[in-house]
């Protein structure tokens, strides 16, 4: 999946670039789907899904056109997008996040330091920066996310020989790092959910093979040797 997060103060334009870039990269016949990160929460207080939200640990609503889920209290992002089809990703804000590149967008230069220019590709609005360019026009915004964007897992294992994601996302972006270099992105051990890859740290992975080979060794039959296990189809969100 690619990715970009668009960062900057509130009423600098997020929305509108976010939603640009939506319609750009759709005519290009890409799948793109939006997460919007707000300081304030979104107003359902007079929406049944609201009244329900009051008395209930999540709610999931079904309809012909369309399905969504709501909980109580934030979730981490990374963690959610198994859910999501799409082949690009955009984030109207997510400033601490360190996992994905981003497109900033201020008016004041002092205001580009809080947003950790280090993880950005371009800036959109009055000013550039050293390694991430002003770009003006949104068709070259969207050829740049289709590019240069992607998103890692955010589970800081450290198995990259950085001390987090944030360190290997910058690196990614000043072209000092490819994306391969995610250990977990990369594990011998595939799980995929919804088509999607679940990322595995080492350490998970490692410990997945272990038990595995300690539940197979007591099969009759089994003998040491290259061992392809295929579990079919296995649909977790349906029961009978």
């Amino acid at each position: 999946m690619r990715a970009v997060s668009i960062v900057g103060p509130k009423k600098s334009g997020k929305t509108t670039l976010g939603l640009k870039l939506t319609e750009v990269l759709t005519s290009l016949g890409y799948k793109v789907a939006v997460a919007k990160h707000s300081g304030c929460g979104f107003d359902r207080q007079d929406s049944d899904t609201g009244r329900y939200l009051k008395v209930c640990a999540g709610v999931i609503g079904l309809g012909p056109d369309e399905s969504m889920i709501s909980w109580p209290g934030e979730r981490f992002l990374p963690d959610m997008l198994p859910l999501v089809d799409a082949d690009v990703l955009i984030v109207e804000g997510g400033k601490s996040y360190g996992w994905l590149p981003r497109i900033l967008m201020f008016d004041d230069l002092e205001d580009a330091k809080g947003l950790n220019p280090e993880l950005a590709l371009a800036c959109h609005g009055k000013h550039g920066l050293p390694g991430a360019p002003k770009i003006d026009s949104v068709g070259e915004l969207a050829k740049l996310v289709l590019d240069r964007g992607f998103v890692l897992p955010g589970l800081d294992c450290g198995s990259c020989k950085r001390e987090n994601c944030r360190g290997l996302a910058m690196d990614i972006v000043a072209g000092k790092a490819e994306i391969s270099d995610c250990k977990s992105l990369d594990s011998k051990m595939k799980i995929t959910v919804n088509g999607k890859n679940v990322a595995l740290n080492p350490f998970m992975n490692d410990l997945f093979a272990a038990v595995i080979q300690a539940m197979l060794g007591r099969l009759k039959g089994f003998a040491p040797g290259h061992v392809k296990i295929d579990m079919g189809k296995i649909d977790m969100g349906k029961t009978k």
